[in-house]
């Protein structure tokens, strides 16, 4: 029986049913070798992962028959195929009115953030560890095939199907700069006169400089990030001992828990006490579009901070107009001939108008464009195919307009503009006095999967940020770009989700017993508030608000929440005790005696109430609190809704005597009949004179018949009537 060609997939295993304290690889190599008809060979190179330190399973490589074989044996709780995911700064900091050390070097020092990327550039100043102590004595992490320090103390790297692309190392190294960018953005060390190509020159710094970096390289040049990776590396990163994980990759589209790897695996995560940070997904501004949606994990949208990124155009009549990208070219001031791409297209090539102008790679004349810069109405792309033609620069006239707050890098003069001969001026920052606002990338809510948990949960800069890069990777993306940078500005939520995690990591430092919920509530209720005037989308666009680094550790009171909670949570959703075993990986996992339904007993930091179209709002919420602040305390309730609906809480004023006190109260919404209602937003905040805790409530409207509690039932899930918008940009 042949297999090594098959697809990977997932295998899960009771803890306590069939295996002692410790399982050995020998289990899995026996179970494989009964399967495939008694063979050690192909049982040996079957496996590929066996999952052990943290919880129980493997990764195996099998036909579709003995993976219908294999899912029916009573040992085995859950097969899973392995779905490919895909990888989704100087000012920030000080924009946020954060000055990065706030906390003593020690305690910082015990904190250790692991990263689930493309690796990582251990040369890069960001990662010196002058003056820093060894690693903490928990520490159990390995370094594979490079040198660590003190500040990266943790490299591993996996590829379950062995395939490295030409472009790549075997190793935990950073060939694409993804990697290097995220960690030096939340835990870099200082590096004074860093910039790109000159520009954007300051301090560079990560939120929490002192802490530990760990890496688990998961995702490849051009192959992505495999399920059956990802799961490993949870599994080697909580036993190592990391604090914080930050995952700035995701699902285009989200899947039921059972289903969803890094669910999954932050699920085992959070059991251990480590909190999962995770991108929101770039897939905007279209709604319905975020990922990582399980309430165990923090879900980070981006947003501006106050400086963009400008490459003007100037042109021969002296009219100048404005554009947008991160532009370090220079044609000193020299006008050239310009040319709208239409003009020029390769006919012999192929090619017609339609490519043309829109400067699609070997569309363009080369005999016509040398030397010249080019108008193109529009860029599905990086100004390749200007390149390969020979243009000497290049214009955006038309760009999509939902990325024109987007400052991208291009091989070559290039720039994005709204609107004889001309020239691009090299690029210069402006301050944009409208920040902050949501990117127009980042994804929206609505929540697909759970439309009562308000998703994204925060906001973060991620817009333009500059930090360490590998010298090996573009900084365009483009293979004619030659260049050699040690830090680049790029965009994404793959940019705002490290700061959200060096913000869960300094508040882990300072209170090191929190749960993750309970860090991730001080977290989102600490948050400031947006403008909804600069956000059409509201809550669905930025969640509880945008990350406030300096209220976060003193936020007076928490909402707290258990496994047993989240198990609650999954019952209610309809999960039945075997699917929850799936992710719990737990044998006594039990949803008996749980009626299916809304999950507003979650004790989340958010209210949502989704209404079938033609209902009446009618929601009650139960809602804990724990006071995490002074011991004699007497907070207050105040609510601002619209006056169609009506919320009531009771008791309207809590009093605590002491630290750890707990205190339960509801939220009860009701209001008229609704149909096609757009969001309607309101908050829920406690006050005791010092502290103000703040929860957003959202009533929105969904399609009837689309709703369900069960998420075993795809055509019958959640319609919003848009589809996510797939887009390639270098995140």
């Amino acid at each position: 029986m042949q297999c090594l060609n098959n697809s990977i997939f997932y295998y899960f295993f009771s803890v306590l049913q069939f295996y002692f304290t410790k399982r050995a690889i020998n289990d899995d190599f026996d179970l494989l070798f009964g399967l495939l008809d008694g063979s050690a060979s192909l049982a040996k190179e079957s496996l590929v992962y066996s999952y052990g330190r943290s919880f129980n399973g493997f990764a195996a490589k099998l036909s579709p028959p003995e993976v219908d074989t294999f899912s029916k044996m009573e040992r085995v709780i859950s097969v899973i195929p392995n779905h490919k995911l895909h990888l989704h700064t100087t000012h920030s900091w000080e924009f946020m009115d954060f000055s990065p050390g706030k906390i003593r070097p020690q305690e910082e020092g015990n904190i250790v953030i692991g990263f689930l990327d493309s690796g990582i550039w251990p040369e890069s100043e960001s990662f010196n560890d002058e003056g820093m102590s060894p690693p903490p004595a928990k520490w159990k992490g390995k370094c594979h095939n490079i040198t660590c320090n003190n500040k990266i103390i943790g490299a591993r790297y996996y590829n379950s199907e062995g395939l490295y692309p030409t472009t790549e190392f075997k190793s935990p190294r950073d060939a694409i700069g993804h990697g290097t960018h995220t960690s030096s953005t939340a835990a870099g060390r200082e590096v004074d006169g860093a910039s790109f190509l000159g520009l954007a020159k300051g301090t560079a710094t990560g939120g929490v400089p002192n802490a530990r970096i760990a890496v688990y390289k998961v995702c490849w040049d051009m192959l992505g990030c495999s399920n059956a990776d990802i799961l490993a590396a949870f599994d080697d990163a909580i036993a190592d001992g990391v604090d914080i994980l930050s995952m700035s990759l995701g699902s285009d589209d989200p899947q039921p828990f059972f289903d969803d790897a890094l669910a999954i695996g932050a699920f085992h995560a959070m059991k251990r006490g480590v909190l999962s940070s995770a991108s929101a997904g770039n897939s905007g501004p279209s709604p319905a579009t975020a990922s990582n949606l399980a309430p165990w994990m923090l879900t980070v949208a981006a947003s501006s901070m106050d400086r963009k990124f400008i490459s003007q155009v100037v042109l021969g009549n002296g009219e100048i107009y404005p554009g947008i990208a991160v532009n370090s070219f220079k044609l000193n001031g020299t006008s050239f001939p310009l040319v709208w791409a239409g003009d020029v297209a390769n006919y012999s090539g192929g090619n017609g108008l339609l490519n043309a102008k829109n400067c699609l790679p070997g569309s363009l004349n080369s005999n016509k464009i040398a030397g010249k810069i080019v108008l193109c109405n529009s860029v599905l792309g990086d100004y390749t195919g200007v390149v390969m033609a020979n243009g000497l620069g290049a214009i955006v006239s038309f760009p999509i307009p939902f990325l024109i707050d987007i400052a991208l890098s291009y091989p070559l003069p290039a720039t994005q503009v709204k609107t004889g001969d001309g020239t691009i001026l090299v690029g210069e920052t402006w301050k944009d006095i409208m920040a902050p606002y949501v990117a127009s990338f980042s994804s929206r809510g609505p929540n697909r999967l759970n439309p009562e948990i308000l998703k994204p949960d925060i906001t973060a800069p991620g817009l333009d940020i500059l930090a360490a890069w590998s010298p090996v990777a573009s900084p365009s993306g483009s293979p004619f770009d030659t260049r050699k940078v040690k830090f680049n500005v790029i965009s994404g939520t793959s940019m705002s989700c490290p700061h959200a995690s060096a913000v869960a990591a300094y508040v882990k430092a300072l209170h090191p017993n929190w749960s993750p919920a309970a860090i991730k509530s001080a977290i989102m209720t600490t948050a400031n508030v947006m403008d909804p005037r600069k956000n059409d989308d509201h809550e669905f666009a930025y969640g509880a608000g945008h990350i406030n680094p300096l209220a976060v550790t003193n936020p007076g009171l928490v909402y707290n929440a258990s496994e047993a909670d989240y198990i609650h949570f999954l019952c209610k959703q309809g999960y039945n005790t075997s699917t929850l075993k799936q992710i719990t990986g737990e044998s006594n996992a039990s949803c008996d005696g749980v009626v299916p339904g809304r999950a507003w007993d979650l004790n989340y930091p958010t209210f949502g109430v989704a209404v079938e179209d033609g209902q009446s709002v009618n929601a009650t919420f139960t809602r804990t609190v724990t006071n995490v602040a002074s011991t004699n305390s007497t907070y207050r309730v105040t609510v601002q809704m619209s006056s169609s609906v009506n919320v009531e809480v009771h008791p309207k004023k809590l009093s605590f005597s002491t630290v750890g006190e707990k205190k339960t109260f509801t939220v009860k919404v009701s209001g008229p009949k609704m149909v096609e209602q757009p969001i309607q937003s309101g908050t829920i905040v406690w006050k005791d004179g010092v502290h103000v805790v703040r929860s957003p409530l959202v009533v929105y409207t969904i399609t009837t018949n689309s709703m369900t509690t069960s998420p075993f039932r795809p055509t019958e899930r959640i319609r919003f009537g848009a589809n996510s918008i797939n887009w390639n940009m270098h995140f």
